[in-house]
């Protein structure tokens, strides 16, 4: 029974996998930004400021991953960093105007056609799908254990 569960999960993922690539194609053609680059900015227009460590598990990114990733996002002057005041340690994440205007004509992170078939779920339904992935998300993170080795 739990190899049955375990092909059908592992073809449902498969899926999104496979959707989930398509659109990110789509993506990379508008402006040269990749869904990564995209979703970062889509998270920092909803926080104002952020962190970089608190930004990393908003996108689910290591801090030596994002590092690269922000300092191309700030080359193009789509974000700048800002040393805190009181901890000069910490620096803040910023949102530039020119990546307020990216945002504003870039595409959906989500393709329409997905958007609009979520719409049209009633509301149990949509909040049903939403955690199924969140939790689907969860399963997949490595035990505390293992992410140390």
């Amino acid at each position: 029974m739990e190899d049955a569960y375990a092909l059908s999960m592992f073809q449902a993922l498969r899926r999104l996998q496979q959707g989930s690539e398509v659109h990110a194609k789509r993506l990379s053609r508008f402006g040269g930004l990749t869904p990564l680059q995209l979703l970062i900015l889509q998270v920092m227009l909803v926080e104002r400021e952020i962190t970089a460590s608190r930004l990393a598990k908003r996108v689910s990114l290591s801090q030596a991953s994002l590092s690269g990733v922000l300092d191309r996002l700030e080359s193009r002057g789509l974000l700048a960093r800002r040393r805190d005041e009181q901890d000069r340690r910490k620096q803040w994440l910023l949102l530039e105007d020119a990546g307020r205007d990216a945002l504003l004509s870039a595409p959906p992170l989500l393709p329409e056609y997905v958007l609009a078939r979520f719409a049209e779920l009633p509301e149990w339904e949509r909040h049903a799908v939403l955690a199924g992935l969140l939790r689907a998300a969860e399963l997949f993170e490595l035990p505390e254990e293992e992410e140390e080795e």
